[in-house]
């Protein structure tokens, strides 16, 4: 048995092709797990270099050129960036302001609900119980308050990170989009002449990274405006953080929607009570995830290597818990990744 294995190491890692593909995979996770909240303003402009690509292409298949496609792009992303900041960062930070202000009384008026439950079933639900459910709210909202005062002494440390990125992320994009080319070659420039395999990977990767990142942005765009839309139009509180925190939900396949129910629910509990509004929201809101995750996912992603659920789950749950928002982000190209050097593994002689 130690001589199959042995001979089997042998045949496979005797290929230079291979060696050279897991150094480079090994290099590059190593530098992301060690150096990674380091290098988050790199990654953002990573993510937003590959929002641009496209239209900076598509601008230059209609005759502009290089230069001049990047600066009209690139000034269409500092105006929504300007845009962000000056106009729907304030309103939403309203909205968050009121709505922590608004979770004690969405809290009391459960309990006045958990209250009236021995009345009605007495065989199901104890006063004893009941109590037990009081402490348990009373210990959460005392945890919710240690949370808040945490997160208000961390406040400034906050902004800072926040000017540090609005400052690096626009400058970085900046040159990923000019110098793509050029950077690409450094970056090759390292790895041997004959590379042959990393680059048909990196190709096939680069593919579904592109088309993912971009897809992902549509389906947040979509599914917040729509619901931040059909939120106002019910006449539902919180419509813009509600709608933020739901196109948000996209970004974490089949939990973030589960998630993000339970602030609609206790918005509209709290606003509507139980009675045919408080229906009509988590119907509305309950089509908008159907036609999301049944029309518009398979409407944008069709291009992007189909991956079975299971896989995504448990790409989700390995490179969230290794890597945090990122792993959570990037889990499907991840995903996807593995499964091309998978794919190339069996090919080499």
């Amino acid at each position: 048995m130690d001589n199959i294995l042995l001979e089997w190491f042998r045949r496979q890692f005797a290929n230079a092709q291979l060696v050279i593909l897991l150094i480079t995979l090994a290099t590059l996770f190593a530098v992301v797990l060690l150096f990674g909240q380091m290098l988050g303003p790199v990654l953002v402009a990573i993510v937003l270099a590959y929002l641009m690509d496209t239209p900076i292409e598509r601008l230059k298949l209609r005759g502009f050129n290089h230069p001049l496609s990047v600066g009209m792009i690139y000034l269409l992303f500092v105006t929504l960036l300007v845009f962000m900041v000056v106009v729907l960062l304030p309103l939403l930070s309203s909205q968050i302001t009121q709505f922590l202000a608004a979770v004690p009384a969405m809290v009391q008026s459960g309990r006045e609900i958990v209250a009236q439950l021995p009345e009605t079933y007495p065989t199901l639900v104890s006063v004893e119980q009941l109590n037990d459910i009081a402490n348990s709210l009373s210990s959460s909202m005392t945890q919710f308050a240690q949370q808040a005062l945490s997160m208000s002494l961390s406040y400034i440390p906050g902004i800072i990170t926040v000017l540090i990125y609005l400052v690096l992320v626009p400058l970085l994009v900046f040159f990923m989009v000019k110098d793509k080319r050029e950077l690409f070659t450094w970056f090759t420039g390292f790895l041997p002449d004959d590379h042959s395999l990393a680059e048909r990977v990196w190709h096939e990767v680069d593919l579904q990274i592109g088309n993912y990142i971009r897809g992902k942005f549509w389906e947040m765009l979509i599914v917040g405006s729509i619901t931040y839309i059909a939120f106002i139009w019910l006449g539902l509180q919180y419509a813009l953080l509600l709608g933020v925190l739901v196109g948000l939900s996209v970004l974490i396949p089949f939990v973030g929607a589960t998630v993000v129910t339970l602030p609609v629910a206790a918005v509209a509990f709290y606003q509507f009570g139980w009675g045919g509004e408080f229906g009509t929201v988590m119907l509305v809101y309950g089509i908008i995830q159907a036609l999301d995750g049944n029309v518009l996912v398979p409407l944008l992603f069709s291009e992007v290597v189909n991956l079975h659920p299971v896989a995504i789950i448990v790409a989700v749950l390995f490179f969230g818990g290794v890597w945090g928002f990122w792993g959570v982000f990037f889990a499907i190209p991840l995903a996807t990744l593995v499964k091309a050097v998978i794919s190339a593994w069996p090919k080499l002689d």
